[in-house]
């Protein structure tokens, strides 16, 4: 077999389908955030970031770089080992304590990544709990997808967000039978919240667990940025709660809070957690000072929703289709992978405007859009720039625009 050609071959196809992937290269300043140098064969130039998950601007906190650079000093660079073998350094006890008082949960457990802690958790529950059913959204991200398919258990799929087809489905489960919903509180690429009140009286009827999907959410709702589940009420709710430290929190992490039991079976059985090497120490203060910071500081979050819900407006107001979202998310439907990408791509060149084009598969086909981030660190003047250089490149591309 001609491995190389069949390489070449493959990534041409994703070429000629307008879903090749081209990263942009950029070097982030700290304090100027979301100005950052775009590296590029011609040179450097300074462009806004517009898609940015570090959604509160933390990973530039004054506060989160003092405390990183003491604890660096303090510990050196790397953890040394995994948690069970010279890797478990005081930073990581202090930020799960931190990350249980934040979701008023009995334990959390910290690993390298949102992806990571999905797919841990999810694959050792499946793998580990006798007939385990789990119902999963249509929507869900694919760590919880990769994480349910490697536990081997049976999975079932319920329409997104429609508690009358989860409900329907629970239905042909005998009551005793071992049941979990997996869930997300908030979908990244639109921007829509799940029916959670709802999601858990149903488990509560049918006998079933809950795990639900933060990611997008902690740092950002609720008094103390406890997430979707704080700001509704339902906090205690959730058998599980998973969520990041690299997006509202500005680092890197993730984690699941939940009761002790729940936590240490995953931390002794999860293969995830067992065989990967911690985070260093700086990284897990610094996650800690994000998170005490975002505790105490609600205005930041009314400002972040500020912004989202005026460039929604702006947006609105010179006809681009904003497509509906309830939250920080602000998706502009395109529905053409080659034209999504050509916009990005003129943003970006003429306008100094990054905002990265999102394509099969991490959305469907015809929705291919372009989502932005919105922080309460983009200024009205950053906002002004934006909107003309939209006008523009959907000028010169014939997008539609509502009268």
């Amino acid at each position: 077999m001609d491995y190389e050609g069949f390489f070449t071959d493959r990534i041409e196809d994703l070429k000629q389908e307008g879903r090749y992937r081209v990263f942009a290269d950029l070097e982030r300043r700290a304090g100027q955030f979301p100005s950052a140098a775009n590296h590029t064969e011609d040179g450097i130039r300074d462009v806004t970031v517009w898609c940015s998950n570090d959604y509160l601007g933390q990973g530039q906190n004054p506060e989160v770089l003092k405390v990183l650079h003491e604890a660096a000093d303090k510990c050196g660079v790397g953890a040394g080992g995994t948690r069970n073998i010279a890797g478990t350094n005081h930073a990581h006890v202090l930020l799960e304590g931190e990350l249980a008082d934040l979701h008023g949960r009995e334990s959390a457990l910290l690993l390298g990544s949102g992806w990571m802690a999905n797919m841990t958790a999810l694959a050792t529950l499946g793998e580990r709990i006798p007939d385990l059913v789990i119902l999963s959204d249509a929507k869900n991200h694919n760590s919880m997808i990769e994480g349910i398919r490697h536990g081997k258990c049976e999975k079932v799929v319920f329409a997104h967000n429609d508690v009358l087809d989860l409900e329907k489905k629970l239905k042909a489960y005998p009551l005793d039978r071992a049941k979990l919903i997996a869930f997300e509180s908030l979908y990244s690429m639109d921007g829509d919240i799940a029916p959670i009140k709802e999601i858990c009286d149903l488990a509560d009827k049918y006998g079933a667990m809950t795990f639900i999907d933060e990611v997008h959410a902690v740092g950002l709702y609720g008094n103390r940025g406890g997430g979707v589940c704080e700001r509704d009420g339902v906090m205690h709710r959730p058998t599980i709660i998973q969520g990041t430290l690299a997006k509202a929190f500005g680092v890197v992490g993730g984690y699941i809070a939940g009761s002790a039991a729940l936590c240490d079976f995953v931390r002794s059985y999860g293969n995830g957690f067992i065989f990967s090497t911690s985070l260093p120490p700086a990284i897990a203060a610094a996650a800690q000072a994000s998170v005490r910071y975002l505790k105490d500081h609600n205005e930041v979050r009314d400002h972040h929703q500020e912004r989202a819900q005026t460039l929604k407006n702006r947006l609105r107001e010179v006809g681009i289709d904003v497509m509906p979202s309830v939250s920080h998310i602000v998706p502009v439907l395109v529905g053409d992978p080659v034209l999504c990408k050509r916009a990005s791509d003129m943003l970006l060149d003429d306008h100094g405007v990054y905002v990265q084009p999102i394509n099969y598969p991490t959305v469907e086909r015809g929705t291919e859009r372009l989502r932005f981030t919105p922080t309460p660190l983009h200024s009205d003047t950053d906002m002004d720039h934006l909107i003309l250089a939209m006008k523009d490149v959907w000028e010169r591309l014939g997008l539609k625009l509502a009268a």
